[in-house]
Formats: structure tokens, C-alpha cells, sequence
């Protein structure tokens, strides 16, 4: 069986003011359509990407800004950070885990709990590891996205 991550619905509070920032942080607009009054679908891709982020009128029941942990791999960390803080998007200073690969523990960019063992060290990963340096930032309603670098893939992927 193939399966493949092809939608994510993103909870927004006003879906003009989402479509806007998204077009600002370089998404693709891909679909935005009023169907009938109080549903309205606006569909949009990250550059390079496969799946794409719906939001809109009467999609989701989920209290806007409750996605989080959503992440965009990039192949430069620092150079993905400058254009998207160049786009006017707010975003965290490139940082990597104290003592691991998977940065958890964010919310909206925050830390919201310490997990043992794990800490937010300023800059890249020291060597530059896959999968090891981050930044994150939130839309206007706070759904959390997390930029992740890798350069070099795990076995299979």
C-alpha cells in the first residue's frame, strides 16, 4: 500500500487575513472559492511541497491556532529563515536540541513544557547534522509551524 500526506485543515479565525500571510510566506494559492454562505475553502501548497493546507468557512471544528508542530523541511536553515523574516514573517532565531534530533515541546514557536533531557541551543546544529537545526514561527491565529533542516535523509526515505 502507498500512502501519501496530501491535506492538512488549518483552523483560522479569518480567512482572509490567513490567505494573506500565507501568500506572504511564499504558499502557492492554489483554490480560494466561496461554495454557500458559511463555507468557503481556500487551498494553498508550500513551495516544493506535496501536501498542501486547506482553511476556510465550515471545514473544521478545531479552535483556530490548535495545529501545531507542523513542519516544513528546508535545505538551509538559515537561508530559508532570512527569506521568510525578509517576507515580513516573524521567526524564531535558529536553534538545535541539546541533546536530540526531534525538537518537541513547541507551541506557536514557545516552548510549552521541558522534556527531560531536550533544551533549545542558539544557533545550528554544531556539525550541521540532518534533521538536527530548527526556527519556528505562527500564523496570525498561532498554529505552530517548525522549520526543520535536512540535508541528508534516513535510510528509506
Amino acid at each position: 500500500m502507498k500512502l501519501k500526506l496530501e491535506l492538512i485543515v488549518l483552523p483560522v479565525s479569518d480567512v482572509d487575513r490567513a490567505k494573506e500571510f500565507y501568500e506572504k510566506a511564499g504558499f502557492r494559492l492554489d483554490l480560494a472559492k466561496d461554495i454557500t454562505d458559511g463555507y468557503r475553502v481556500v487551498h494553498m501548497t508550500p513551495p516544493d511541497s506535496e501536501c498542501a493546507i486547506i482553511f476556510g468557512e465550515g471545514l473544521t471544528t478545531a479552535a483556530p491556532g490548535s495545529s501545531q508542530g507542523l513542519y516544513l523541511v528546508v535545505t538551509d536553515i538559515v537561508e530559508s529563515r532570512t527569506e521568510l523574516v525578509d517576507r515580513g514573517i516573524d521567526v524564531s532565531e535558529v536553534f538545535h536540541d541539546a541533546k536530540g534530533l526531534y525538537f518537541h515541546g513547541h507551541d506557536a514557536g514557545k516552548i510549552v513544557h521541558d522534556v527531560p533531557g531536550q533544551g533549545r541551543e542558539g544557533g545550528p546544529h554544531p556539525d550541521r547534522a540532518s534533521y538536527g537545526s530548527y526556527a519556528t514561527f505562527g500564523d496570525p491565529d498561532g498554529n505552530g509551524w517548525v522549520l526543520q533542516e535536512i540535508t541528508q535523509r534516513f535510510p528509506g526515505r
